[in-house]
């Protein structure tokens, strides 16, 4: 592969930390690890449901936000208030500026970039929200300002086709020399498929593939079997 291209979130560091430090101020510590993990990826479902309306009905990031946690506590029978969402929100953002590189992605940039290979990002979100995460990530010191896209700035958000066409434009990159690494299946796996990339699926959480006839070239449940599929 030339083209290397990085989701962010739940990608290249482990999403799940910051989300349980505040979960568990919110629910007072009385909650087990599992069912912090079912809450978590309960969130993240219902984030990227909302975020194409978010771009397309104008949404407010606060909304979503908001809505998001209530219904993934929902869903495990826990009910909060408006009020509860939003401080959970406030203490979600205030850890989110402690979150760190995994390891194994720090050496897996740095050999990438031994290699010469094109790197970039592709994140959905919104603009300063995701520039302050890559910002605290350090991940200027590999990828050019340039080379990092949010689509909210782009005004398309994965899967959709124009986004990844953006890019495409923009890096001059080659199809069938690209890949695209994220944990999201039906924003990273088929987003980038539907536009004739290769993909890697990073199923740290365990999801299920679905069944709908598009699969990735690779699955990853770790960022060392990332590492070591590329210094192969």
């Amino acid at each position: 592969m030339d083209t290397i291209i990085f989701d962010v979130d739940d990608t290249l560091y482990d999403q799940l930390v910051p989300f349980k430090i505040a979960l568990r101020k919110l629910l007072k510590n009385s909650v087990s690890e599992q069912l912090l993990h079912e809450i978590y990826v309960s969130s993240r479902k219902h984030s990227d449901a909302l975020f194409e309306k978010n771009l397309s009905e104008g949404i407010s990031l606060l909304d979503m936000q908001t809505y998001r946690i209530s219904a993934a506590c929902q869903e495990s029978g826990i009910n909060i208030s408006f009020q509860e969402a939003v401080d959970f929100q406030e203490n979600y953002l205030e850890e989110q500026h402690r979150i760190t590189l995994y390891k194994d992605i720090e050496l897996l940039l740095d050999f990438l970039n031994s290699k010469n290979k094109q790197i970039a990002l592709l994140t959905n979100g919104d603009k300063e929200h995701q520039s302050m995460k890559i910002k605290q990530l350090g991940l200027i010191n590999w990828i050019p300002k340039e080379h990092h896209f949010i689509s909210n700035e782009i005004g398309y958000a994965k899967p959709s086709e124009e986004v990844f066409l953006h890019i495409e434009k923009k890096l001059e990159l080659e199809k069938s020399k690209t890949v695209y690494i994220g944990d999201s299946f039906e924003n990273d796996v088929v987003g980038a498929k539907q536009v004739g990339w290769h993909s890697i699926w990073m199923n740290h959480r365990k999801r299920a593939m679905p069944d709908i006839g598009i699969k990735p070239d690779l699955v990853f449940s770790n960022t060392k079997e990332l590492l070591d599929s590329f210094q192969k």
